[in-house]
């Protein structure tokens, strides 16, 4: 397992060997060190991507078409160890993280395909003076950010669509799960990704790290996938260069299930919602706002399939909940929730952390919630569903639009023409009617409102990787 950084196709230690420290979250034990970069390590890096990026944009796109989808078929070789890392450095569940690395792996294959087909136009002045042509070349290089709850779908979601459009990339991975980033590196130059294309330096100091690259002079667009909170802070440093972003940030689903709904189906898109990944996913279902009519039955039937949940390491058969990624991560876990139930709401379910060594938190589901109380406007980020009656339809829409972010939401009745009214009513980039899973590598990802700038996936995720040049001429 490497765990230097790779610069320029070479595997080499950070400018003051410093190291950081891998946790494994289930356990608290030390499991590698990876080599901490510095600024001076993020500018090789640029100066890397910058020097092959020129003749890869040159690369005809059907050779850069067969290294992606070679590329898919080299990740999908290696599930199965793709996922252990994916554990042993994050905690989720196997199944899980191996269905993490088939998602993942697909941005190379879609992108193989999208790949060639970056269209351009051409057409005619209305004057009639000259042509129009227009053509879709490279950004350049790309600054990439990613986040610890998807150590390699969010990497490959950027990562593909940027190499297909013809970009090079530097990548900072986040310092607790740097090590399926490294290896996915390293497996993709045994795919053909020429040196110097994807470059990755983590880094214990994210802030140097970014003032660095953000003022190299090859670097023209940031991709971050992260909270609110740093984005609004890397957005005003991105605009210092004027730095083209796509950015996909928090997220505070509502999950809405009405009197008509199915509610065996309701409380299974519910678990799916918001326990797949152990609940540390930015499209989780945050705020379960249930009709009247269909509460008690809801409340009750999701109550005993949360308490069916087995916690434990993700490499123990069986577990479908593994740890937080660290212990701040439960304290500010439990620190909503027992902010929800001091306004009231009832514990019927779980209420606190788990009393076992690593960084668990029990599966938690709370009624009677309040609205707008503390822990409707934050994002849990973890195993905790809290439960809001509603009578009135137009106070319900209301209250689930009442939050800054727009990311995800989700709808259930038998009523479909009610359904999609209602989810055209919801701010949110993506809806999952009578479904609780909404990603997918053909689908636009991203989010409305303080949840993200930009689109991921589908035929808009390469565009994003794009300049749009015009050309007038005459014949």
């Amino acid at each position: 397992m490497r765990t230097e950084l790779l610069i320029g196709g070479e595997w080499r230690q950070g400018a003051d060997d410093g190291r950081i420290e891998v946790t494994d979250p289930a356990t608290t034990d030390t499991i590698a060190e990876v080599a901490d970069g510095t600024p001076a390590d993020a500018l090789a890096a640029c100066d890397a991507a910058e020097a092959a990026q020129v003749s890869w944009a040159r690369t005809a796109p059907r050779e850069r078409s067969e290294i992606l989808r070679r590329s898919w078929e080299v990740l999908v070789e290696h599930t199965d160890e793709l996922a252990e890392l994916i554990v042993r450095e994050h905690g989720k569940p196997m199944a899980d993280a191996k269905g993490e690395i088939t998602y993942a792996a697909e941005f190379f294959r879609w992108n193989a395909e999208e790949t060639v087909r970056i269209r351009g136009d051409i057409g005619t002045a209305p004057s009639g003076a000259n042509k129009i042509i227009v053509h879709h070349p490279p950004i350049g290089v790309v600054a990439m950010i990613t986040p610890w709850n998807f150590p390699a779908a969010m990497i490959t979601r950027k990562l593909a669509p940027a190499l297909g459009a013809g970009n090079a990339v530097v990548i900072k991975p986040p310092k607790e799960t740097p090590l399926t980033a490294l290896r996915i590196a390293e497996l993709l130059g045994e795919a053909g990704v020429p040196d110097g294309l994807v470059n990755v330096v983590p880094t214990s100091t994210s802030g140097d790290w970014f003032d660095a690259v953000v003022d190299h002079r090859a670097v023209r667009m940031l991709s971050f996938t992260g909270s609110t909170e740093v984005g609004r802070v890397l957005l005003r440093r991105a605009a210092d260069r004027v730095l083209k972003t796509v950015m996909e940030l928090g997220g505070n689903a509502p999950f809405i299930v009405f009197d008509d709904a199915d509610v065996d189906a309701a409380v299974e898109g519910a678990m799916v919602a918001k326990m797949r990944h152990s609940a540390e996913t930015c499209t989780a279902a945050n705020r379960f706002f249930v009709e009247a009519g269909a509460v008690d039955e809801f409340a009750e039937k999701f109550a005993a399939a949360m308490g069916d949940v087995r916690v434990g390491s993700g490499l123990d058969e069986g577990v479908t909940c593994g740890p937080m990624i660290n212990a701040k991560a439960v304290s500010d876990i439990d620190g909503l929730v027992q902010g929800a139930v001091g306004e009231g709401a009832s514990v019927l379910l779980g209420g606190s952390p788990s009393d076992r060594t690593g960084f668990f938190y029990d599966p938690t589901v709370l009624r009677d919630v309040a609205p707008g109380s503390e822990i409707t406007r934050n994002e849990i980020f973890g195993p905790v569903a809290p439960i809001i009656t509603f009578t009135d339809h137009d106070d319900m829409i209301r209250q689930a639009n009442d939050t800054e972010m727009g990311l995800t939401g989700y709808v259930y009745t038998r009523d479909l023409a009610k359904g999609l009214r209602v989810s055209e009513q919801i701010q949110a980039g993506m809806i999952g009617l009578n479904r609780g899973a909404v990603s997918d590598p053909a689908a636009p990802f991203g989010g409305m409102k303080q949840s993200g700038l930009g689109r991921e996936g589908s035929t808009e995720g390469i565009y994003e990787f794009c300049e749009t040049q015009y050309i007038a001429t005459s014949w």
